[in-house]
Formats: C-alpha cells, sequence, structure tokens
C-alpha cells in the first residue's frame, strides 16, 4: 500500500505531519456543497437559478459563497453576458476541469463502500 506524502516536520515520535498539497485541497473542496458544484458544472456551463435548481438542499448564500470561493481558487469562471437581458453562467476551468477524474472516481469509491441515506 502506498502512503500519502508528507510535506512537514514529524510531530513527536516520528509520526509523519500530514500532507500539506492534501491540506490546501480538502480546505477548499471539503466544505460542503463544493465538489457537488463541481461536479454539476461538468455538465456544461450552468446560471445560478439553474444551479439552484439543479443541486437539491443548497440555500442561495451558500450557493453564492461556494461560487465566489471557487471563483477565486481558479476552478470556476463567472462570465456576464451584457444582454439585454444581462445573464451570468458560471462554468469549470481548465483546473477545474482537470478535477473531474478525481470527482469521477470519489462518486464510484463512494457508490461501493457508504451506503445508501435511509429514504424518508
Amino acid at each position: 500500500m502506498s502512503s500519502i506524502p508528507t510535506t512537514a516536520a514529524a510531530r513527536g515520535a516520528g509520526a509523519p505531519s500530514c500532507d500539506a498539497a492534501l491540506v490546501r485541497a480538502f480546505t477548499l473542496l471539503g466544505k460542503r456543497w463544493s465538489g457537488v458544484l463541481l461536479g454539476t458544472l461538468a455538465h456544461g456551463p450552468a446560471g445560478f437559478a439553474d444551479l439552484a435548481r439543479r443541486i437539491d438542499g443548497i440555500s442561495d448564500s451558500v450557493l453564492s459563497d461556494r461560487l465566489g470561493e471557487l471563483s477565486g481558487a481558479g476552478l470556476v469562471l463567472r462570465h456576464v453576458d451584457a444582454g439585454p437581458p444581462v445573464t451570468v453562467s458560471y462554468r469549470l476551468t481548465p483546473d477545474g476541469d482537470a478535477l473531474l477524474p478525481t470527482l469521477h472516481a470519489l462518486s464510484a469509491w463512494a457508490a461501493l463502500h457508504l451506503a445508501e441515506p435511509p429514504t424518508p
């Protein structure tokens, strides 16, 4: 079994510290809805209202926050069409597209190893 490389000095008793790159990735992608939002944009550009409809349970404020964070990280591009009417759409950047194989692998892992939540 391979291990995840460590980048910082061990924290006592020779134990390796966690991988700094992995910490950066999960700091951004580990927030609720971030991965789902990227996976939804994998199907092509979408407007805010369309994303809100397609992601069941996400609030408008959280959707706005996540889009801003993912845009700031260079994974999502916000495009404004001056119209009329003015429209805004979001799409994955090449860096966002580069995450898709990982998201697909994570989805496949979850389908095999995580139980479905009970239906109400």
